[in-house]
């Protein structure tokens, strides 16, 4: 594992080694969360387009074409990092035992 050991300036801010930045192939932007009472900071991936076939085809098979089935698209598009994001931190809370979270049972049932 790599370590290092940083300076945290008198605004709170800190620089990245250049190796670390590389290696996770940071590009303008981060996000950092806290996690297990440490600083996690791990580079913002934009939509790398998981969910477009899924997209069009939902768009295409409500009668969508042209110009208003790519204005659809768009913006369907836009909307699923945050859903994402909105999964994440429900997962996250239940996880920590601060939300309301369905079991392996629930989910599938019991073997009688």
């Amino acid at each position: 594992m790599l370590k290092k050991r940083i300076s945290v300036s008198q605004k709170r801010q800190i620089t990245i080694p250049i190796e670390f930045f590389n290696i996770l192939g940071i590009e303008k932007e981060v996000e950092c969360y806290l996690q297990n009472n440490a600083l996690v900071i791990r580079p913002v991936r934009e939509n790398t387009g998981e969910f477009d076939e899924q997209i069009l085809a939902d768009l295409i098979s409500q009668g969508f074409s042209g110009t208003e089935l790519l204005e659809r698209f768009k913006e369907m598009r836009r909307k699923v990092r945050p859903a994402v994001e909105n999964l994440l931190d429900e997962a996250r809370l239940a996880a920590a035992g601060k939300a309301k979270f369905f079991t392996y049972e629930d989910v599938f049932g019991t073997e009688d």
